[in-house]
């Protein structure tokens, strides 16, 4: 066979390749050219941008002088009995925020110490809930230091106007135009100052938490803001609250909250409980349980309350010095059975502590005490249906011998109704020369007394009996008396030998007993009071009567 001829093979396709080139090559251009416009206009639109916020920003820093002048005058014109001064702020209109740096509020009628230092408080939209097509803010208060002294409260106390009608929801909306529906104070403290300013009472490192503050109004006792709450009080203790609120329920805020307080020193609370007739020293306390409190109920259910390690003393005093005490028992007696208020308390330990009370009364003043104290009360609460509280008490009387008592107490508007036993023994007299210089103008060197009461008090009334018994009682004492004057020695040493003829042969002992019954005195008396009053009546009615009795007949046979 011949090899095919070279007509029949098939042309070469270069050209059409060259031509498919040439295509791409043309796109290629078309699509470079248009990239480098593209890119020419985008930086041209970005220098505008940029030219705009440069605009805005410099803009801004000449708006925040003027608007923090704007501010604070609008804030003073809404704000009655305080003053507000901004030093400094800061408008941020992207994030359509405000700052404001140094916030100084004082009150005006005592402008030192101001009521607030807030170094940074700063509001702004609350972009969560902006999501959620809620237009609302977010404020958040940096280490704000409160202040409050006795004359800035007594001022606060007398004004006409509430402290809830004296702007501050208005001044909030001079400073941000958004309701607040999230408020943070972080690392904040608040002191008050009463007449001691070295024992302030003082709570740091103060933590709160309140959201979803704008909701709709809710049902009755429905609370739909969670709030929490820490922080450290007086140096030393610890208290947390944790719950629900309802901001918008009306006239007032509701709040149903858990608490916890854990080793709270009471000392600081010495110069205000002054003003009841109350004495306190050293002393912590602890105890936790519920408060509810709202419009349509209060309620104050706490579970347990432990004080430990204090010493207590209900000061009976004239009656010039008791009008603060008059304005506490006047508020109990108001509390008492008031259908919308309960407070109810289940348990109340005082452990280790120095009960007492002082009669300032007589001259000289004398103190009625038990050491090494344990008490416990149950049940304890303002409204009679509760049933009654009941407590045990045990400890040392004036420090030596033993004492135990037993009571049942229910409130009442009228008086206090309570049934009491007591039982004393053992307790060397010589811890009683103070009632001893009181009473019967002598001291004793010697013996030993015991006591057995049982006092009922209802509708002011008080009914019952008190039963001394004295053993080895030595009032005479050479040692001890040497340099009293001599008719002082001859006093004493008469009713030395009136006691031993009241001995009871066989037991060496005297006895006696005496009636307690009447009126209690002022029906509004609280039962501090009462119990001081009947006290003083026991001794001068059970104790020493046998001695001056003795004393009288002895005389007349002389």
């Amino acid at each position: 066979m011949s090899a095919p001829s070279a007509e029949r093979r098939e042309p070469p396709k270069e050209p059409a390749r060259r031509h498919v080139h040439k295509k791409h090559d043309t796109f290629r251009g078309k699509v470079g050219h248009a990239a480098f416009h593209f890119s020419k206009h985008t930086g041209q639109l970005l220098l505008i941008v940029l030219a705009i916020v440069l605009l805005i920003v410099i803009a801004s820093l000449f708006v925040d002088e003027p608007m923090r002048r704007a501010m604070e005058k609008n804030i003073n014109q809404r704000l009655t009995g305080y003053t507000a001064h901004i030093q400094d702020l800061d408008f941020n209109i992207f994030g359509f925020s405000v700052v404001l740096n140094n916030v100084t509020l004082i009150q005006d009628a005592n402008p030192t110490p101001p009521v607030a230092l807030i170094p940074r408080v700063k509001a702004s939209v609350q972009w969560s809930e902006l999501l959620k097509l809620k237009l609302v803010s977010d404020w958040k208060f940096d280490q704000p230091q409160i202040y409050m002294n006795l004359p800035q409260l007594r001022k606060e106390a007398s004004d006409e106007i509430p402290v809830n009608k004296r702007g501050w929801q208005e001044a909030a909306f001079a400073v941000y135009p958004l309701k607040i529906n999230l408020l943070q104070v972080n690392d904040g403290s608040f002191t008050y100052i009463d007449k001691d300013p070295k024992r302030p009472l003082k709570v740091t490192h103060l933590f709160f938490r309140a959201n979803n503050i704008r909701n709709i109004r809710s049902k009755e006792r429905v609370y739909p803001s969670p709030i929490h709450a820490e922080g450290i009080i007086f140096d030393h203790g610890r208290g947390e609250i944790d719950g629900h609120a309802n901001f918008l329920a009306e006239p007032h805020v509701g709040f149903n909250t858990l608490f916890t307080l854990d080793e709270v020193p009471l000392d600081y609370f010495r110069p205000m409980l002054q003003r009841a007739n109350m004495s306190i020293r050293d002393g912590f306390l602890s105890s936790h349980g519920r408060v509810e409190y709202a419009p349509t109920i209060k309620v104050a259910h706490i579970e347990d309350v432990l004080i430990d390690r204090v010493r207590f003393d209900y000061i009976h005093s004239a009656p010039r010095e008791t009008e603060s005490a008059k304005k506490v028992t006047k508020a109990v007696d108001k509390a008492s059975n008031e259908p919308g208020l309960l407070v109810k308390l289940d348990q109340f330990h005082v452990k280790n502590s120095d009960l007492g009370i002082v009669n300032q009364m007589k001259n000289p003043p004398y103190r009625i005490f038990i050491s090494g104290a344990n008490l416990a009360v149950t049940n304890l609460s303002n409204h009679f249906e509760q049933g009654p509280a009941r407590a045990t008490l045990t400890g040392r009387f004036m420090g030596s011998g033993t004492a135990s008592a037993l009571a049942s107490y229910r409130p009442e508007k009228a008086s206090p109704d309570l049934d009491l036993d007591i039982k004393i023994e053992g307790t060397q007299m010589t811890a009683l020369n103070d009632v001893w210089r009181t009473y019967a103008k002598l001291d004793v060197a010697g013996g030993l007394m015991s006591v057995f009461s049982q006092v009922r008090i209802k509708n002011g009334y008080i009914n019952g009996y008190v039963k001394p018994i004295f053993k080895d009682v030595n009032i005479y004492d050479k040692s001890q008396d040497k340099n009293k004057p001599f008719f002082k020695k001859l006093y004493e040493g008469v009713v030395e030998g009136v006691s031993k003829l009241l001995k009871n042969r066989k037991k060496d002992q005297v006895a006696t007993v005496a009636q307690i019954s009447g009126p209690v005195g002022n029906p509004n008396s609280s039962i501090w009071q009462i119990l001081g009053k009947a006290i003083e009546n026991a001794f001068v009615k059970a104790i020493l009567p046998g001695f001056e009795r003795e004393i009288n007949v002895f005389r007349k046979k002389g």
